[in-house]
């Protein structure tokens, strides 16, 4: 079953156009990245797909649904959680969580029971009794992360869910994210690379409005298998990079400088023939080797090449 389709979605505020004809499909029980940087649209296409704001063209559907302005039914199946969620700072975190289960109808013992067991879920059982105001943005981050998964959704919209946390609170987040797709859809937002490439099972980039590719991970790594091999050295290398930018194989030599370390980074274009040369040079040199390493393209390197315009496809 497809839990999110959209054709040519498209919003237009006056002359600015914020998405221009997105075209997905999104299979259930997935991990799915909407990858972009700050502006691309990212938060105007989670609010489409709600049905939070209208299209200026296409269509959309969750849980083959179509989506429509005011429509209960579909809001029933999906939870929300924005990237800067709003509370009132003088409920308990248990307070509010309640709240949010009354306002979806759930019955008094059902909606204790599941306020507990989801302030147990995100680490705010003992902060839960304390009042919102005093809560840490990651806290509130966590809370607004519980009242999302309230009605037990199908779907689960995800706006920069980990953007406020430390690298803890990360970590817990996001393993929470990796165990919810056992019953949900999970689509999420966000420009931290490293996040999307821990949990997501595929991912589309998008920049100014525009889809740039959807892809797994591994699929993208293949793609721009552009190998580099990371050297370091006891001695400046100066002299190695100087006849390493002189080889046909050689794409481009970067220095590093890690931990007071010195070294090299060397992009090949050839990989074979580097596995073969380096060593070799590198031997003709009689420098003491601290690491050699292959290294393969990171998310981070794919996502800048595709945003400065590699490759739109």
């Amino acid at each position: 079953m497809i839990a999110i389709k959209c054709e040519n979605l498209t919003k237009r505020y006056g002359a600015v156009t914020a998405l221009d004809s997105l075209t997905l499909e999104i299979p259930e029980n997935k991990i799915f990245g909407f990858l972009g940087p700050n502006g691309a649209g990212k938060t105007t296409t989670v609010k489409l797909m709600m049905g939070m704001s209208t299209p200026t063209e296409g269509r959309i559907w969750v849980n083959e649904k179509a989506v429509v302005p005011d429509a209960p039914e579909m809001r029933s199946q999906i939870g929300y959680l924005p990237d800067v969620p709003n509370f009132y700072n003088w409920m308990t975190g248990l307070e509010f969580l309640q709240l949010v289960g009354e306002l979806q109808g759930l019955s008094q013992e059902v909606n204790r029971s599941r306020s507990f067991e989801l302030l147990e879920l995100v680490g705010l059982r003992k902060a839960g009794m304390r009042k919102i105001g005093g809560y840490s943005r990651g806290m509130k981050q966590r809370l607004g992360l519980a009242q999302a998964l309230m009605n037990r959704p199908k779907v689960l919209f995800l706006d920069e869910p980990c953007s406020a946390l430390d690298p803890m609170g990360r970590r817990n987040v996001l393993n929470l994210i990796l165990s919810l797709k056992e019953h949900s859809t999970v689509f999420m937002s966000t420009h931290i690379l490293s996040d999307a490439e821990r949990v997501c099972d595929s991912l589309a980039v998008v920049d100014k409005g525009k889809l740039i590719t959807v892809s797994t991970v591994e699929a993208l790594r293949k793609r721009f298998a552009l190998s580099s091999f990371d050297l370091e050295f006891d001695e400046e290398p100066a002299e190695l990079s100087s006849i390493l930018e002189q080889q046909p194989w050689v794409k481009k030599v970067e220095k590093l400088t890690i931990n007071n370390v010195v070294g090299l980074r060397v992009q090949a274009g050839d990989v074979q023939a580097a596995k073969l040369e380096l060593p070799k040079l590198i031997a003709t040199q009689r420098m003491s080797l601290v690491r050699y390493e292959m290294t393969m393209p990171s998310l981070e390197d794919i996502f800048v090449h595709l945003v400065e315009g590699g490759s739109h496809s």
